[in-house]
């Protein structure tokens, strides 16, 4: 039975996955080894809560239940010896989350399923890193993780059969809609989702329309949420370009090939809301 899950990063992606998870009653340990991203990440997630209340979707003992679910720290040993899930949700880098998998699966009880949120990394070579590949597997949500229905159950090569069904269970607790998809480069969603966020950004490079207006052709046009420029500046269009240079080397199709203008915003510091501009203006949210 699941009741204690731990996520190692409190980044976007980690502070969102913490809030679901305690929402939806589990014990949460948010850890990171930034005191400063801890301490945004309980303001992102009471900001999230505070706009549910406000909206109806959360009453008050909601909030205070969910807050009181969860334990910051930058200490794993403090968290992980009762973990019996563990989300990895550290920045999108092989050599990071290997050395964050081997740390963490050397404190978890052997009984722990253990994840990474990777995006597009390889299941199968983060595998090799552990001793007990078999309870590994990717667990990919998506941004903003409160909002988004779909996770990816992203199965290994070595990931067992019973791993992928608790892990199945575990997302549909969530109130989630998990797909399990085979360890491929960019899985289902990146590599789809990776090819339309670079052939919109060479649009824009190309002057065939504007950002707002290119989103609003997929809005209305394919029915599409939210349009895929606006979708990268809330990934991050740094996240974005380290994932479409991972599909390029890995697939060798020149639709991942990152645009100059990616790389160029990129490199001024636009990086979409986090940083207050990517193809949209967000100082003012």
């Amino acid at each position: 039975m699941i009741s204690r899950v731990v996520v190692v990063g409190a980044g976007t992606m980690g502070h969102g996955i913490a809030h679901v998870c305690a929402a939806s009653g589990y014990r949460v340990g948010l850890h990171d080894e930034d005191r400063d991203a801890t301490r945004r990440a309980v303001e992102q997630i009471r900001g999230t809560l505070d706009r549910g209340v406000e909206l109806g979707k959360v009453t008050e003992a909601q909030r205070h239940e969910a807050l009181n679910r969860i334990v910051v720290t930058s200490d794993l040993e403090r968290v992980l010896p009762e973990a019996d899930v563990v989300i990895e949700a550290v920045p999108e880098s092989l050599e990071i989350k290997a050395s964050v998998l081997r740390r963490v699966e050397a404190l978890t009880p052997r009984h722990a399923l253990l994840a990474s949120n990777t995006s597009s990394l390889s299941i199968g070579r983060l595998a090799r890193e552990l001793s007990e590949p078999g309870r590994f597997l990717g667990l990919h949500f998506f941004n903003p993780v409160h909002v988004m229905k779909l996770v990816e159950v992203v199965r290994g090569p070595s990931t067992s059969d019973q791993t992928v069904e608790t892990a199945v269970a575990f997302a549909r607790t969530l109130g989630k809609e998990p797909i399990v998809v085979r360890d491929a480069p960019g899985f289902a969603s990146s590599r789809l989702g990776i090819v339309l966020g670079m052939e919109a950004i060479r649009m824009v490079e190309q002057g065939v329309a504007s950002p707002e207006d290119i989103d609003r052709a997929m809005e209305l046009g394919y029915r599409h949420p939210m349009g895929p420029l606006k979708l990268t500046d809330l990934v991050g269009l740094d996240v974005r370009l380290g994932i479409a240079e991972y599909l390029h080397e890995t697939l060798g199709s020149e639709a991942f090939r990152p645009p100059e203008l990616l790389r160029r915003m990129v490199a001024e510091g636009r990086l979409g809301k986090k940083s207050g501009r990517g193809f949209y203006d967000w100082s003012d949210t």
